[in-house]
């Protein structure tokens, strides 16, 4: 793998140029991986080769140690052209994430520089029937047999990212009735794929669902121990995966600007440019001060979660509940402005248009983060009163 982590000459460090270079290569081809349902191998190749994958782990697990901001922006500039890129480095980094923070000191050491290198690209198992926002209700189980030394693991997960592709999942289920994770590689018996294609958004990211037949793991892949399964493991993975989602709003909201923008300046109605009418005008402000807004707020979620794990939770919901609207606003009234050039099959913010209602359910839906933050104020207020 090549690490890159050195600040240029500019002080940006050299993963979040190498990022903003792949997005410049991707932004073309971008439009054909989504209406293919797949982004060409060589393309993830390239993304874990560059260490985009690892970019905030530790430098002695084979990461660029980059801070939380840092990894924002590269989050920003994937998921300006490709949300299926970010969706990678998002599921990726979720498990590396909960693996830093839970694993054991061996599983540390065997697990997280096989991410880094991206020699083992890996997926996140949460949801099922009957458990999407509410995982609590997992059915999956993972049981444990009689030797001690092996767990079984049966059920069926849904809407995995790249669960296509995926080397290794990190997979939720239960264990004598208590949360539990364990990471499951997928080329063991009992693995079974079955893949999604035309759904509304990220056609690209190998989504697919995924059964677990009686799948027999070593008990030294639990991750944690039984009941930690979710309120700890896949609480630290969620968590992150919101922050790069949340970046990845920021990229596509300020993408539809940019498009909307550029097409409003030289589009002419008559002998006026688009953008002179005041209709257009407004659409462009509201959009504006949406992208902007969600930046400041997710690089304020990166402020909070510098200050060391667990840090910056309600931040980041914050954040993420923000850009994801902000995109999905700026996706809708991007498409308005450039009318059918904006609904072509390869155009950028119809593509954002769609993946944008994506991101308001994914990680937990726009409902979940508004319980969320009221209740956080009523805890906040209700101190002070």
């Amino acid at each position: 793998m090549q690490t890159i982590t050195e600040p240029g000459a500019t002080g940006t460090p050299a993963l979040v140029t190498a990022a903003a270079e792949l997005a410049a290569t991707a932004r073309e081809p971008a439009g054909q991986w989504d209406i293919d349902g797949r982004v060409p191998p060589d393309v993830l190749r390239s993304l874990a080769h560059t260490g985009l994958l690892a970019a905030d782990l530790p430098v002695h697990y084979g990461g660029g140690d980059l801070t939380p901001g840092q990894l924002g922006e590269i989050a920003a500039h994937l998921g300006g052209v490709c949300s299926a890129l970010r969706g990678l480095l998002t599921v990726q980094s979720m498990v590396a994430a909960a693996l830093l923070r839970w694993g054991t000191r061996e599983q540390r050491a065997y697990w997280l520089p096989q991410l880094a290198e991206g020699t083992l690209t890996a997926g996140f198992a949460a949801t099922e029937d009957g458990a999407g926002s509410a995982l609590g209700e997992v059915r999956t189980r993972i049981e444990e047999t009689g030797d001690g030394g092996t767990l079984t693991v049966t059920g069926r997960k849904k809407w995995i990212t790249f669960g296509q592709s995926a080397d290794v999942l990190l997979v939720l289920g239960r264990c004598d009735g208590r949360p539990t994770t364990v990471l499951v590689e997928t080329d063991r018996p009992g693995v079974s794929r079955e893949p999604v294609q035309g759904q509304l958004g990220m056609r690209a990211a190998g989504i697919a669902h995924v059964t677990f037949d009686a799948v027999r793991v070593p008990a030294d892949h639990r991750i944690g121990p039984p009941g930690a399964g979710l309120s700890h493991i896949a609480a630290t993975a969620l968590d992150h995966g919101r922050y790069t989602v949340a970046w990845g709003c920021v990229g596509m909201a300020e993408a539809c600007l940019a498009d909307a923008a550029a097409h409003a300046a030289t589009r002419l109605q008559g002998d006026v440019p688009l953008g002179r009418h005041q209709s257009v005008g407004a659409l462009l402000a509201r959009t504006a001060v949406g992208a902007a807004g969600a930046r400041e707020l997710a690089a304020k979620a990166g402020r909070a979660r510098a200050g060391g794990p667990g840090r910056g939770i309600t931040e980041t919901i914050v954040a993420k509940y923000a850009a994801a609207g902000a995109c999905a606003a700026a996706g809708r009234d991007a498409v308005q402005i450039l009318g059918a050039a904006g609904c072509a099959p390869d155009s950028r913010v119809g593509r954002h248009y769609r993946d944008a209602k994506v991101m308001e359910i994914i990680e937990g839906a726009q409902e979940v983060a508004e319980s969320h933050i009221a209740a956080h104020l009523l805890r906040r207020f209700g101190a002070v009163a």
